[in-house]
């Protein structure tokens, strides 16, 4: 019996890691099979004759043949966009689709979006590529908003040996792209399609406290989303696990912030499963300039005053100023601007499982269609806990 969902990827063509490992992520879960064709890659380098392995007319022509299997998503599992410009892989992507009829992306987009599912701004990694490569990756990612720090470059050049590498040594650069005191990363990645990161990534996260983005993993990821399947796929590390559903959260908490206009969107939620808990947010949406809420648990959240009114009333609580109770915690003033609020509970099998917090910097008056948005964005959460 085949898999409702079907994956095509493009591999570099001195690739031996991706098709192994994809293999074993699926293994088991009924989620989706996976369809390969290859192109010609291999080497890494900053020169013409490297950059011309990624011309798109080869891959539009391996495109082509996989969409003759009626694929439901095309990958470019390769991650030359982080050196190459991000750019080049969005265009890769409209190409594909505009040639096949089928949705696209590439390792380097599926990694880009992990980060914003998680909320990653400052992203340590780990790499084989040589010195200059690696430096060009890091200024790719600033470009997408995202600050880098760098494990030690393995210096490596030729894509097929970049599979060589033992898992212990990807292992080790992951530690300590984690563990650079001076840079308080949010999350590692591992950027190549060819290293076996997948299983060091997803031992390591518990230690580590950061979630670890395997190239490979995130690829497939990501594939998995953009052809309407969202499993969760336990055992392999937090993004096929929980991945799926915080970018859910982090969509609906982004169109919230624009449908209100406001400053800052939170969701907060109790889901062990999915290593969620309310004092830190499961998701976050800033307008230009606002500081971040997401990595401060620093308050018992389930004792302050609006919280526990959410928990007896199961109602909206609109704020327009902070004159009448119930008060919300000092900090929340004093330390992040807020000057007004529009919270509202998330529900599940009779208990409050959350909140969604809308915070604007003035005071405000919140309008019907405000509290219809944030109608509109708790139905989505609960769709999306309902399905995990």
């Amino acid at each position: 019996m085949s898999a409702a969902v079907r994956i095509g990827m493009l591999t570099p063509s001195s690739n031996t890691c991706l098709e192994p490992v994809t293999y074993d992520l699926l293994h088991d879960s009924g989620a989706a099979t996976a369809h390969f064709a290859r192109v010609p890659v291999t080497r890494i380098a900053l020169d013409s004759g490297s950059d011309a392995q990624f011309d798109p007319a080869p891959m539009l022509a391996a495109a082509r043949q996989l969409a003759d299997a009626r694929v439901d998503v095309i990958a470019w599992n390769g991650t030359s966009g982080s050196w190459l410009g991000v750019d080049r892989d969005r265009a890769l992507c409209e190409a594909i689709t505009a040639e096949t009829g089928v949705p696209a992306t590439t390792s380097t987009l599926a990694l880009l979006d992990a980060c914003a599912a998680y909320g990653v701004t400052r992203l340590g990694l780990a790499l084989p590529y040589t010195a200059d490569v690696a430096v060009r990756i890091v200024q790719t990612y600033a470009k997408e908003g995202i600050a880098c720090e760098l494990a030690e470059p393995l210096g490596i050049g030729e894509n097929e040996a970049f599979a060589r590498v033992p898992e212990p040594e990807v292992a080790r650069q992951i530690e300590a792209a984690a563990r650079d005191v001076h840079a308080d990363v949010h999350a590692v990645a591992v950027v190549c399609t060819n290293v076996y990161g997948a299983r060091p990534a997803a031992a390591l996260e518990g230690a580590l406290g950061v979630p670890v983005f395997d190239s490979v993993a995130a690829t497939l990821w990501k594939a998995l989303g953009l052809a309407g399947a969202h499993p969760a796929l336990p055992g392999h590390g937090d993004l096929l696990c929980s991945g799926s559903l915080r970018a859910r959260f982090q969509e609906a908490l982004t169109e919230l912030l624009a449908a209100t206009g406001a400053d800052r969107t939170t969701f907060r939620v109790d889901l062990p499963a999915h290593g969620l808990h309310v004092d830190l947010t499961a998701g976050e949406a800033l307008g230009e300039g606002v500081r971040s809420i997401r990595r401060d648990a620093s308050l018992d959240q389930r004792r302050l005053n609006t919280v526990e009114w959410l928990e007896r009333h199961r109602a909206p609580l609109v704020q327009p100023h902070f004159r009448a109770d119930p008060q919300p915690p000092q900090a929340l003033i004093d330390v992040y601007g807020v000057n007004a609020q529009l919270l509202a509970p998330v529900e599940r099998d009779g208990a409050m499982a959350g909140w969604i917090s809308v915070h604007s910097m003035a005071e405000r008056d919140w309008t019907d269609r405000d509290t219809a948005a944030v109608a509109d964005a708790v139905a989505r959460m609960r769709t999306a806990l309902d399905a995990h």
